[in-house]
């Protein structure tokens, strides 16, 4: 009778706490909300008053010194800031798409975005991604420095027809279509062990390029098929997805058979080592370079749900990738199914 008391009092507790972290949540939410309105409300009466009566710069120094004396304790009044609030406005007074979603993210990084992406659609796609998921301004920072957008527009998967719908926006912001691997100290030339090793040797850097919300469980994982030894080469597990993640190096150009052996270990995988409750497992396939062509067909007959990609030491997007993003109407319907149903 007593635990039977104690489990009550325990699901009581939980509860109230649960009650006070939302509670908390929203007001934040309802204070960032407020700040981005308030911001908003400046940035705009700045812009009018200088169109209106020709003012130039000085007036936003002479406004920051005013507001610094009659608001001493505030921050978020120096000249810089009040001119950022101006830029900010401008940037998206007319664009009814965005003009919403700036209030849904704090100041700091909606400032980031708009000072490092100048394209709407880009600027779109930074301000669902840290919403939904969370950023902090340093890995949106990390992310943009990285070109995660065009490296998100770009990934070929076979998704669409191997992934349930509910999980499959997420799936594949799981896979980029280039991984940076430039913490990697390594040259030009190596082999597939030398790549995992190192990659296993700068696990946190690893994870945090996969996207920030893998985990690790093993390398050369080894599965014993009729008598016979399999290795998949690293094990990841997506906490969001809540799939197994296999993934296989490879230090040359992709090939076709690449995409059965890997459907190979996703079969495996999902009769024997997954979980009940967990979802399908999903393969990754990492490669030194790929002919999108032969990739394309590749993952056509797999039903298997399985991801292409490459990696690079570098963190430059090379020329000709940026020739191979989808048109602005493709991108408007890909970053639509980023909004939360």
């Amino acid at each position: 009778m007593a635990d039977l008391q104690m489990q009550e009092y325990s699901f009581f507790i939980k509860d109230i706490k649960d009650k006070i972290y939302k509670s908390q949540y929203e007001a934040l939410k309802t204070l960032n909300t407020a700040l981005i309105k308030l911001y908003w409300d400046i940035g705009e009466e700045i812009f009018n008053q200088q169109k209106e009566k020709g003012w130039g710069k000085s007036i936003v120094e002479i406004l920051a010194k005013e507001l610094q004396n009659e608001f001493p304790g505030i921050k978020g009044f120096s000249a810089g800031n009040l001119w950022r609030m101006r830029n900010f406005y401008i940037s998206y007074v007319d664009d009814i798409n965005l003009a919403p979603l700036v209030r849904e993210i704090s100041w700091t990084k909606n400032i980031v975005i708009m000072e490092k992406c100048k394209d709407k659609l880009e600027q779109e796609f930074y301000i669902k991604m840290t919403k939904r998921f969370g950023w902090t301004k340093n890995v949106l920072v990390n992310n943009i420095e990285n070109k995660a957008y065009e490296k998100y527009l770009l990934n070929q998967t076979n998704f669409d027809e191997t992934v349930p719908e509910k999980y499959r926006q997420q799936a594949k912001l799981a896979v980029k279509d280039e991984y940076t691997f430039d913490f990697l100290e390594m040259g030009i030339e190596h082999s597939e062990q030398e790549l995992e090793v190192g990659l296993i040797n700068n696990i946190r850097a690893f994870l945090s390029e996969m996207g920030g919300t893998f985990a690790f469980i093993g390398n050369q994982y080894h599965i014993d098929i009729g008598g016979e030894d399999f290795y998949i080469d690293l094990l990841l597990f997506h906490r969001k997805l809540k799939s197994l993640i296999a993934i296989e190096l490879k230090i040359g150009e992709f090939k076709p058979e690449y995409a059965g052996k890997m459907q190979f270990y996703l079969t495996v995988l999902d009769e024997r080592v997954k979980f009940p409750d967990e979802n399908a497992s999903v393969g990754i396939i990492i490669c030194k370079s790929k002919n999108r062509t032969i990739v394309e067909y590749a993952l056509k007959s797999a039903n298997k749900p399985i991801g292409v990609s490459t990696y690079n030491i570098s963190s430059t997007l090379p020329d000709e990738m940026k020739n191979l993003l989808p048109t602005p109407e493709e991108i408007i319907e890909r970053l639509s199914a980023l909004d939360d149903n």
